[in-house]
C-alpha cells in the first residue's frame, strides 16, 4: 500500500510542478503578446482632401440634311408609242402589194411607234435628275470634364498621458481615439 500512496503522490508532485511551470510560462507569454486598449482624446482631425478630374460621357445628337439625286424616267405610258405603231401600220400597208405590202406594213409599223415614241416624249418631257433631301440624324460622345473634392483620409492629432501623437486614419475619429498600449520591461 506504501508503494500505492507513494506513486500517487508522486504523480500529483509531477502534475503540480509541470501545471506551474506551464503557468508561469503562458503568463510570461500573454504578458509579452497580450496588448491593451486605451482611449486617448483627439486634440484634431483635419481632412486630407485631394482634387480629381472626373470625366462624364454625354451624348449629343444633332439632325443633319443628306442630298441625293434621283433619276426620274418620263411619266408618260406608252400610249404615244402604241398609237403611232398603229397608224403607221396603217400608212404603209397602204403601199406595196403581196410581199411588198407586208414589208411595208412592217416597216410602218416601226417607224410609226419611233415617231409615236418621240412625240410623246416631247410632250412629257424626257428624262430628268431631281434632288431629295432626307434628315439623318448624327450622334456624337463627348467628355465632359470637371473637379471634385475627395478625402483621402483624416490627418489625427491626439495627447495620451500627456504627450502628443499624430497619425493617419481612413475616417475621423470623433472626440476620443482607440489606443493600443504596450508595456514591455527594456532590456
Amino acid at each position: 500500500m506504501n508503494k500505492r500512496i507513494t506513486a500517487w503522490i508522486s504523480a500529483l508532485m509531477l502534475v503540480g510542478m509541470t501545471g506551474s511551470a506551464l503557468a508561469d510560462q503562458d503568463y510570461r507569454m500573454a504578458r509579452n503578446d497580450r496588448a491593451m486598449y486605451d482611449y486617448a482624446k483627439v486634440i484634431s482631425s483635419q481632412p486630407i482632401v485631394n482634387y480629381v478630374t472626373v470625366k462624364t460621357p454625354v451624348r449629343e445628337c444633332w439632325e443633319e440634311m443628306q442630298y441625293y439625286t434621283v433619276d426620274r424616267s418620263p411619266r408618260y405610258g406608252g400610249g404615244g408609242t402604241l398609237v403611232g405603231a398603229i397608224v403607221g401600220g396603217v400608212i404603209g400597208h397602204q403601199f406595196g402589194s403581196g410581199r411588198g405590202n407586208d414589208a411595208a406594213t412592217v416597216a410602218g409599223t416601226l417607224i410609226g411607234a419611233a415617231i409615236g415614241n418621240d412625240a410623246s416624249r416631247q410632250r412629257h418631257g424626257g428624262y430628268s435628275e431631281e434632288r431629295v433631301a432626307r434628315p439623318i440624324e448624327r450622334c456624337e460622345t463627348r467628355f465632359q470634364s470637371h473637379q471634385e473634392e475627395r478625402i483621402d483620409g483624416y490627418r489625427v492629432t491626439y495627447r495620451y498621458h500627456g504627450q502628443k501623437y499624430s497619425t493617419v486614419m481612413p475616417y475621423d475619429p470623433g472626440k476620443k481615439i482607440r489606443v493600443r498600449v504596450d508595456v514591455r520591461p527594456a532590456g
